[in-house]
C-alpha cells in the first residue's frame, strides 16, 4: 500500500458551550476529539480552545453532567467560533465506544455495546475486575473462590471470549477454567462488552464476544495529577492500596500507577472460611505518550504478579494471608505501542503488542528434599501481535477501514508435569469494514479472512500414556457482518446485526494429555477437531426520553462444530478421563430492562433488568456452564453539588437468580437464591484535596448459596457471604 504523505499546517478550533434553555454558559463541559484522543474543558464563561489540530474533518463530542451528550462535525478550515447548545437531561452522560471501529457514541453506534466505568463497578463492592463485570447485563463469571474469575458472555467463555487490554489482545493461557483474568482494575478507566461474534474486528477467539478494557487517560495538557486510594473489604479482611501520578506537557505525557491487594480466605454465609481462597496481587502500570504535528504515539507497560490459592475444601479455619499449598504464581507482562499518523481526512493506525505470561503451579508434591519448592507445572507463553488499520478518506458520508492483524505465539514447558506440549502458533487476518450515515438510517458491513497455523512438538517417550505426538494444523475461515441502525421516530432506536464468527481449536483441545490438577480430571485432546463456526442474529430495541428508558435485546446464536469436553467413563492415573468432542449447538435468549427517573424527582432512579440464555447441543442435551435467569431491581439516587458535598449517590439492589435445571451431563442442578446489596458515597473537598468516600455492602443478609458457575460447586462449597467494602480516594 502506497500512501502520499504531506506536511500539513496545524489549526485551532474554538467556541462556546451554552445551555439550550437559558443560553447561560456551561462550565467545565468536556470537549473531546475521539480521532485525535484530545480534549479540553470549558472555562467559567463556557468557552473552549483546541490548538495544534491537523487539517481535516473531525467529530467533537461535547458532554456535561445534567446534559445530553452531543456530537458536532467540524472542518479545520472553519474560521468562525462554534456556538453549541446542550439540552438538559437526567440521563447519564454518554461516552465514546472504543471497541468498535468508528469510535462513536453508543446512541450513534450500529453495534450494541455495553459500557461502564470501573469506578461505578467498584462502587458496587466488586472484589476483583472479574467480579465487577458480572454487574453488566449478559455477563457472568466462572469463579474459583474470590480471586479467580473468567468472563462469560451469553453462555460462552474461555477461548470463546477475547479480552483486550491497552489496545492489544490478552493472551494468558485462557483455556484453563481455574486461570484468572490476569488484569487488575487498577489503571483501567472503563469496560466495554461486545456481546456476540466480533470475529470481523478481532479474528479467532472473538466468537462469543469481546471484553475491552480501556486504560486510564493521561492528564490534560500542562497539568499534573496525583491520587491515592485505600479500600478495605470485611469478608476477606482484604486491603487494597492504589497510588498514581500523571503529568502532561505540550508534546509529552507520562503516567505511573501501582496497586497492591491482599486477601484472606473468604467466609461463607455459614461463617466458615473456605480454605486456600486467599490471594494477593501486585500491579504496576506506566505509560509515555507523545504528540507532535500529525503523529501520536502511546507506549504502555503493565506488570501483574498474582499468588492465588487453589481451594479444594473447607478445612483449617484461618485468617492468615500467607500462601499455602496448593497455589499458583502468575507473572503477566503486557507491553503495547500505539501509533497514529494523520493525513488530510484519513489516518493510519499501527498497534504492536508483546506479552509474556509465566504461569507456575505448586502442590504438596512440589516440596523438594531440601525444603524448597519446585513448580509441578510451569508454562511460558510469549506473544507478539500487530494490528494495522488504514482509515480511508471519507466519500461523502461513507467511512471505510482496511486492516491487517496477526499474532506469533510460542508455548514452552519448564515444569515436571506436562498438560500441553511446546508449540508455535501463527495468525494472520485481513479485514475491510464500512459505515454509511443516512439521516435516520446507519449501515455498517464488512468482510474478513483469517488463517491460523498451530505446530506442536512431540514430547515424552512414544508408547507411554503421557506421550504427546506432534500436531500440525492449518485453519482458515471467511467471515462477514452486516448491521443497520434505524431511528423511525424521535427517542426510539432499533438495531439489527447479523454476523458470522469462528474459533480455531486451542492447543489444550488439540493436544491435552495429562491430569489437569485444577479440575481433578485426566484430559485427552483431539487432534482432528475442526473450526467452530457460528452465525448470530442480534436485535436491539431502545426507547429513551428525558425521564424514561426501556430496552429489549434478544439474540439467537447457531454454532456449528461446537467443542466440548465429556467424560469417557474410564480412569487413568487415578483420575476420570475426559475427552474433547464436537457437535452443533445453539444458544438463545437476551436482556431487557427499564429505567425510570420521574419528573420532578430527577435525582431518583428506578431500574429493573432481566437476562437469560439457553444452550443446547444438536441432540437436545443442554450445554454446560450456562448462567441461570437473573432479575435485578435497583433503587438509586444521585444528588448534585450542595453545601457539604460536590456530589453524592446511594442505591439498594435485589438480585434474584432462578434455579438452573438445564445442565450439562457432568453438572448438577442449582437452586435459586436472592441477595441484597446497598451502597452510598460522596465526593467533597478538603482544602485543595478532592476526596471521594464509598461504602457498599453485598449479600447483606449473609445468604448461604452456591452459584451455578462456581467451580467449587461439586464440593458443595458456598460462595461468599456478607461483605462490606469501604474506600477513600484522594487526588490533587
Amino acid at each position: 500500500m502506497a500512501i502520499s504523505v504531506t506536511t500539513y499546517s496545524q489549526n485551532s478550533i474554538e467556541g462556546s458551550i451554552l445551555n439550550f434553555e437559558t443560553n447561560e454558559p456551561v462550565i467545565a463541559a468536556s470537549i473531546y476529539i475521539p480521532k485525535l484522543e484530545r480534549g479540553t474543558m470549558t472555562s467559567d464563561g463556557g468557552k473552549f480552545h483546541l490548538n495544534n489540530i491537523p487539517e481535516g474533518n473531525f467529530q467533537l463530542v461535547i458532554s456535561s453532567l445534567g446534559f445530553t451528550t452531543q456530537t458536532v462535525d467540524v472542518n479545520t478550515s472553519l474560521t468562525k467560533p462554534l456556538i453549541i447548545k446542550l439540552q438538559a437531561s437526567a440521563i447519564e452522560m454518554e461516552a465514546i465506544i472504543v471497541s468498535t471501529p468508528f469510535h462513536q457514541l453508543q446512541s450513534e453506534n450500529v453495534m450494541k455495546v455495553v459500557r461502564e466505568s470501573v469506578n461505578e463497578l467498584q462502587q458496587k463492592g466488586a472484589v476483583t475486575l472479574a467480579d465487577g463485570i458480572t454487574n453488566l447485563p449478559g455477563v457472568e463469571s466462572i469463579t474459583t473462590g474470590a480471586g479467580i474469575g473468567k468472563p462469560v458472555i451469553r453462555g460462552l467463555s474461555s477461548n470463546r471470549v477475547l479480552v483486550y487490554t491497552q489496545g492489544v489482545r490478552l493472551e494468558n493461557q485462557q483455556f484453563g477454567g481455574e486461570h484468572a483474568l490476569g488484569v487488575s482494575s487498577s489503571g483501567v478507566e472503563s469496560v466495554e462488552v461486545i456481546k456476540g461474534p466480533a470475529s470481523l474486528l478481532y479474528g479467532s477467539d472473538a466468537l462469543g464476544g469481546v471484553l475491552y478494557l480501556n486504560p486510564e487517560k493521561y492528564a490534560e495538557q500542562d497539568s499534573t495529577r496525583v491520587d491515592a486510594k485505600y479500600t478495605y473489604l470485611s469478608n476477606t479482611l482484604g486491603s487494597e492500596i492504589n497510588a498514581g501520578i500523571k503529568t502532561s506537557g505540550k508534546n509529552l505525557k507520562f503516567l505511573l500507577r501501582g496497586n497492591y491487594a491482599t486477601h484472606s480466605d473468604y467466609e461463607t454465609g455459614n461463617e466458615e472460611r473456605v480454605t486456600d481462597t486467599r490471594f494477593n496481587e501486585l500491579d504496576l502500570k506506566t505509560g509515555v505518550g507523545f504528540r507532535k504535528g500529525s503523529y501520536k504515539g502511546d507506549l504502555r507497560y503493565n506488570y501483574n504478579h498474582s499468588v492465588l490459592g487453589i481451594p479444594e475444601e473447607i478445612g483449617v479455619q484461618s485468617t492468615s494471608k500467607e500462601k499455602i499449598l496448593p497455589f499458583q504464581k502468575v507473572d503477566n507482562h503486557v507491553l503495547s505501542f500505539d501509533n497514529t499518523i494523520y493525513f488530510t481526512n484519513s489516518s493510519l493506525d499501527l498497534k504492536l503488542g508483546y506479552l509474556f505470561n509465566n504461569r507456575k503451579e505448586f502442590s504438596p508434591e512440589s516440596i523438594q528434599p531440601d525444603g524448597s519448592l519446585s513448580p509441578g507445572l510451569e508454562l511460558h507463553l510469549n506473544t507478539l501481535n500487530y494490528d494495522v488499520k488504514y482509515n480511508t478518506p471519507n466519500w461523502g458520508k461513507l467511512e471505510t477501514i482496511i486492516g491487517l492483524q496477526g499474532m506469533h505465539q510460542t508455548n514452552t514447558n519448564f515444569g515436571n508435569e506436562l498438560l500441553i506440549p511446546d508449540a508455535t502458533l501463527n495468525d494472520i487476518g485481513l479485514l475491510a469494514t464500512s459505515h454509511y450515515d443516512f439521516e435516520k438510517v446507519n449501515l455498517q458491513a464488512g468482510v474478513r479472512i483469517d488463517n491460523r497455523k498451530i505446530d506442536s512438538k512431540a514430547m515424552g517417550m512414544e508408547g507411554n500414556n503421557e506421550y504427546f505426538a506432534s500436531v500440525y494444523r492449518n485453519f482458515t475461515s471467511f467471515n462477514g457482518a452486516f448491521g443497520i441502525k434505524y431511528n423511525p421516530f424521535p427517542n426510539f432506536t432499533s438495531r439489527l446485526n447479523l454476523a458470522t464468527g469462528f474459533r480455531a481449536p486451542n492447543l489444550a483441545e488439540l493436544t491435552s494429555n495429562g491430569v489437569h490438577e485444577g479440575t481433578n480430571r485426566y484430559e485427552i485432546g483431539n487432534a482432528d477437531l475442526s473450526n467452530e463456526q457460528n452465525f448470530q442474529i442480534d436485535l436491539s430495541l431502545e426507547y429513551k426520553s428525558r425521564h424514561f428508558e426501556v430496552y429489549l435485546n434478544p439474540f439467537y446464536n447457531k454454532i456449528n462444530q461446537y467443542i466440548y469436553i465429556n467424560p469417557s467413563g474410564g480412569f487413568q492415573n487415578g483420575s476420570p478421563v475426559y475427552v474433547y468432542s464436537q457437535s452443533n449447538a445453539k444458544l438463545y435468549g437476551g436482556e431487557a430492562g427499564i429505567h425510570l427517573h420521574p419528573h420532578p424527582l430527577d435525582w431518583l432512579h428506578l431500574e429493573s433488568s432481566i437476562e437469560t440464555v439457553y444452550g443446547e447441543k444438536q441432540n437436545g442435551d443442554s450445554l454446560p456452564l450456562i448462567p441461570a435467569v437473573t432479575v435485578t431491581n435497583t433503587v438509586r439516587s444521585e444528588f448534585g453539588e450542595n453545601k457539604l458535598f460536590n456530589s453524592s449517590y446511594s442505591f439498594i439492589s435485589l438480585k434474584s437468580t432462578f434455579a438452573q435445571n438445564k445442565i450439562g451431563v457432568f453438572e448438577t442442578p442449582s437452586p435459586g437464591y436472592s441477595f441484597l446489596s446497598t451502597g452510598f458515597g460522596s465526593s467533597f473537598k478538603l482544602d485543595k484535596v478532592n476526596c471521594e468516600l464509598n461504602i457498599s455492602g453485598n449479600n447483606l443478609l449473609d445468604k448461604t448459596y452456591i452459584a451455578h458457575l462456581s467451580r467449587l460447586k461439586p464440593e458443595g462449597i458456598p460462595n461468599m457471604g456478607r461483605n462490606i467494602s469501604v474506600s477513600l480516594h484522594a487526588s490533587i
